[in-house]
């Protein structure tokens, strides 16, 4: 193979096109295929690692989307000139664990925490409108026994499309399942008292966030969602401590 690239064969029971994605990245930024340097061709790279044509265009198609590799028409794949500049993205193969969840939780601390902040300094009527909609839609949802989590997702994107500034919800829009951390981890509503229990909390620190913004109060407004992300941290914290013990 080209390049002295070393491609181990696969083991059967993983994701195949994650594996040789992994192997191959581990490669670009390690110096072993330098920058400009053509990547195998796909039937060396489906014979090397005993896979087929679909798991090598998959993990090519990975390497392309992380800015590691483009690609050529009729010619092939080749080590992108700055692939250590590939761009920021949270995994959703590596978000599989308490631990994962509560560090995106941390990132979400500084952006959301701002974003309320100039949300109750420059939220049109519209928008403050379009808030409040998505707070009354938790009620609902709540009332009718449901998670309401996607109208919790909607009521935080909310307060970051009223920032005026497109770059908050894209970043809660990159985060995507992960801002709300029950969709993926299971036992806090019930460790709080049951789903209707947990709701009602979380929606009075809802409540306050929105009454800070719509009351214009910039500092109150930071506060308020401090206060609920910290708290929610905390929650997810003691969850996992106790598993732990558990385990």
């Amino acid at each position: 193979m080209r390049n002295h690239v070393k491609i181990r064969p696969l083991a059967a029971g993983h994701k195949l096109s994650r594996d040789l994605f992994e192997q191959l990245a581990e490669q670009i930024k390690s110096g072993r295929l330098a920058p400009g340097a053509r990547l195998p061709t796909e039937q060396a790279l489906t014979r090397a690692a005993r896979v087929s044509r679909t798991v090598v265009r998959e993990a090519v198609a990975a390497l392309r989307a992380e800015g590691l590799v483009i690609t050529r028409q009729g010619v092939g794949a080749f080590v992108s000139a700055e692939p250590q500049h590939a761009p920021f993205r949270i995994e959703p193969e590596r978000m599989q664990t308490l631990p994962d969840i509560l560090n995106v939780m941390e990132l979400r601390l500084g952006v959301e925490i701002e974003s309320a902040g100039i949300a109750a300094e420059r939220a049109s009527r519209v928008q403050l409108r379009a808030v409040g909609v998505a707070l009354e839609a938790i009620e609902r949802a709540a009332a009718a026994g449901k998670s309401a989590v996607d109208e919790d997702l909607a009521f935080h994107r909310a307060i970051a499309h009223a920032t005026g500034n497109p770059e908050f919800p894209r970043f809660l829009q990159f985060i995507g399942r992960h801002l709300i951390p029950r969709r993926t981890v299971s036992g806090l509503p019930e460790r709080m008292g049951g789903q209707k229990a947990y709701l009602a909390l979380i929606q009075e620190e809802h409540r306050r966030i929105f009454e800070a913004i719509n009351d214009r109060d910039p500092g109150a407004a930071r506060e308020a969602m401090r206060r609920h992300l910290t708290r929610s941290l905390e929650r997810y914290r003691k969850l996992a401590d106790e598993r732990r013990v558990a385990a």
